[in-house]
């Protein structure tokens, strides 16, 4: 999944993007709210974690235009106000979660996972692609009935190209896919997990074609 995080306190939002990272995530940063709202309006995360108090333009105000732009995309909300009333507005705003400064890593990644199989399960009960099947709220895939067990980064991407089956998808949409605008991974990266991805889907009734100087894409076999 991507996920993006606003927060201005650089030193937390790199220790939330290594924690989420290590769980598989591409993850966008971004520490003005003025930026945000750019990219929010142009890119589309599975999810934001997103300060309250940022410069530039608060993140109310970011997650109000959101709202207003008819984005569903899940959005928990961080603050250092405790006050019930600041948690309604925040709410009311259009959050689905809201986490008080200082907070434990480990329970935002809980939170983080719950929204994510919410937004799974709202949108999708299962998806096949080729001898696949996809249980998005579960974050498993399936070949003929039995799990077909993929590392993290893996799963991603082919999760990526079986919402865009049919579709070329570039190295650099594949990299801020995995690891997030932005990221300093190379191209090879992109190559290294295409390479792997089509090893594992042998038999599955699909297959990864590479487009040269534009990038690769999944069909299923006929």
């Amino acid at each position: 999944m991507r996920i993006a995080v606003v927060e201005d306190n650089e030193s937390l939002a790199e220790a939330v993007a290594a924690s989420l990272s290590d769980e598989g995530h591409g993850v966008d940063v971004i520490h003005d709210g003025g930026d945000a709202a750019l990219f929010l309006g142009r890119e589309k995360p599975d999810l934001v974690i997103l300060d309250i108090n940022l410069p530039g333009k608060s993140g109310l105000d970011v997650l109000t235009e959101l709202r207003a732009a008819g984005s569903a995309v899940p959005v928990i909300l961080l603050t250092a106000r405790s006050e019930t009333k600041d948690r309604v507005v925040g709410l009311d705003s259009g959050a689905d979660d809201y986490l008080v400064k200082p907070f434990d890593i480990a329970e935002l990644l809980a939170r983080v996972r719950a929204l994510l199989r919410r937004s799974a399960n709202r949108d999708s009960l299962q998806m096949a692609v080729g001898a696949l099947v996809f249980d998005p709220g579960a974050r498993r895939v399936f070949h003929d009935g039995r799990p077909l067990e993929l590392p993290r980064r893996e799963f991603a991407l082919l999760e990526l190209f079986a919402n865009r089956l049919g579709q070329v998808v570039s190295k650099d949409q594949i990299l801020d896919h995995l690891y997030g605008t932005g990221s300093d991974a190379e191209e090879a990266a992109a190559e290294l997990y295409v390479h792997r991805l089509r090893k594992r889907i042998t038999g599955c009734g699909l297959t990864i074609r590479t487009f040269r100087g534009l990038g690769y894409c999944m069909e299923e076999q006929v």
